[in-house]
């Protein structure tokens, strides 16, 4: 077999890898009643509250109608809020509401146990290779895509 034909079954075997997890962690979020991407915008609100939509849509790699959406519906829902930014009456910085902070800890428990579950029956070496393996392939795509270092 080719290097070339080599790499195209790796790829390949990633993209199954990627749908098996992705699967995997949309069940278990259904389990506490909400979808990835709305256990995204609250976890992410967990590290940075009060940024605003603009910055989580970017922090999230979506579009900023994306990110209006999914704060519509988690407003609606009473688990993030939509508060003034001093200064500029079209952004809103968004916060999460006690309800919405809660759902995001158990989001965030969810993600954590799969980790235990998968990566974490890893050896320590395997686990070091690992890394190194995805930060090397990150590095290439950056280099091809042409994007600025994250």
């Amino acid at each position: 077999m080719t290097h070339e034909a080599d790499a195209v079954r790796v790829w390949f075997r990633l993209l199954r890898l990627q749908t098996r997890i992705n699967l995997s962690i949309t069940t278990r979020v259904r389990e506490i009643g909400l979808s990835v991407p709305q256990c995204d915008v609250l976890t992410t609100l967990t590290e940075r509250e009060g940024i605003s939509q603009q910055d989580l849509a970017t922090r999230l790699y979506v579009t900023k109608g994306n990110i209006s959406g999914l704060i519509d519906r988690l407003e609606a829902a009473k688990l993030v809020e939509r508060r003034s930014i001093e200064g500029d009456r079209r952004s809103h910085a968004i916060f999460l509401t006690p309800q919405g902070r809660t759902l995001a800890e158990q989001g965030i428990e969810v993600q954590r146990r799969f980790v235990i579950e998968t990566l974490g029956r890893m050896s320590a070496e395997d686990l070091k290779k690992f890394e190194s393996l995805i930060v090397t392939t990150r590095d290439l795509i950056r280099e091809n895509l042409q994007l600025p270092p994250s």
